[in-house]
């Protein structure tokens, strides 16, 4: 059974990404993927759980939708 939420989940979805570019803004490439490698770590040791990691790996992992 899958566990991993997948529809809108965020409250105020804008506020977020605006805060998730001003996280970047400024910042080298490198330094930015540096960044998000870190957040992934970070998130992902929040989740913990190995099967609903596993399930957004399969979800990234596709094609965007557009």
């Amino acid at each position: 059974m899958p566990k991993l939420t997948t529809a809108p989940n965020i409250p105020d979805p804008d506020g977020f990404y605006a805060e998730l570019l001003a996280l970047h803004e400024g910042r080298e490439k490198d330094e930015s993927d540096a960044i998000n490698a870190r957040l992934l770590l970070i998130l992902a040791n929040h989740i913990g759980d190995r099967e609903v990691l596993r399930e957004a790996f399969a979800t990234a992992a596709q094609p965007a939708a557009g």
